[in-house]
């Protein structure tokens, strides 16, 4: 299916997209007094401790209490380790973390808006819905999407349509409940700022941002990884941290830290740890260096 809107040129997209998102529906880019102030709280994704989650011995409880040893600001809940999403489930999740004062800065829905299977697309939306309801009954702002990956005989037009218009209705239903969706440049069609931008330009939806992980952008020759991480950053939602980029070179997290201080960046910076050292002794590094830098660049 493809939408009404004429095709777009995402090479000259991209070379324009600071003068588009000047203008474009998004918080970050409001035009206010302390709208340069960053504010960059430390985070940690459960994914971290994906090995320890899956099939234990923690549990997402016992995260929660990590959060405060590891004294980070907020956690991504990532849904996959949800032993259950019954509301009382949920609410006991909601209250622990009020207790120990650990924010939840989002939580994740791991669904494909890429389905050439227009019934697929709609089970896709339905499961995003689904995914909303969750994070609202956690008390969480954000919940975290994926275009995913292209089907075999798809073009790269088709699956920015599709994912635009899962896009445009999820977000007509988050947006009722104040949640944000941010859809993650991830392994798959969203790789590249030009087509991450095209999708937010094209959605044009306070309560559409991209879930800025720092790894997993394709270097092209008009763009490094640095350049494309600061193109999206007027709609940044959370932030996703590792030290290297996902062809093993290491990243330079100050240079990072500045363009998100520079952009007057708001929000979580969250180690989603992935190295090869155990996560029990690994996350703690990652998590201090986030710290380091936040205290650095932030106002707060």
């Amino acid at each position: 299916m493809n939408l009404p809107n004429p095709p777009i040129d995402r090479r000259q997209f991209l070379l324009s997209s600071t003068s588009l998102v000047s203008v474009a529906a998004s918080p970050r880019t409001a035009s206010t007094s302390n709208a340069n102030m960053p504010r960059l709280f430390s985070g940690c994704c459960a994914y971290s401790y994906r090995k320890y989650l899956q099939h234990g011995p923690m549990t997402m409880e016992e995260f929660i209490e990590r959060a405060v040893s590891l004294r980070v600001d907020g956690v991504d809940m990532t849904g996959y380790y949800f032993k259950s999403t019954e509301p009382d489930y949920l609410a006991s999740l909601r209250h622990l973390a009020y207790r120990k004062g650990v924010a939840f800065s989002g939580a994740a829905c791991g669904v494909s808006m890429v389905q050439a299977d227009a019934s697929k697309r709609a089970e896709a939306v339905a499961e995003i819905k689904k995914w909303v309801d969750i994070t609202d009954a956690l008390g969480a702002p954000h919940l975290r999407i994926f275009a995913g990956k292209l089907p075999s005989g798809a073009t790269l037009a088709q699956s920015i349509d599709w994912t635009v218009e899962a896009m445009k209705t999820s977000c007509d239903y988050a947006g009722k409940k104040g949640i944000t969706l941010g859809i993650e440049d991830h392994s798959g069609v969203s790789q590249q700022a030009s087509v991450c931008l095209e999708i937010m330009h094209r959605v044009n939806s306070p309560y559409a941002g991209i879930n800025l992980d720092i790894t997993h952008f394709v270097p092209t020759a008009a763009q490094d990884a640095y350049a494309q991480i600061e193109a999206c950053l007027p709609f940044a939602t959370n932030t996703h941290i590792r030290d290297k980029f996902d062809d093993g070179s290491p990243i330079d997290l100050d240079r990072v830290w500045k363009l998100f201080a520079g952009a007057g960046f708001k929000g979580f910076m969250s180690a989603e740890y992935e190295d090869k050292e155990d996560a029990m002794t690994g996350v703690p590094k990652l998590v201090e260096k986030i710290r380091t830098l936040c205290a650095k660049y932030s106002t707060v």
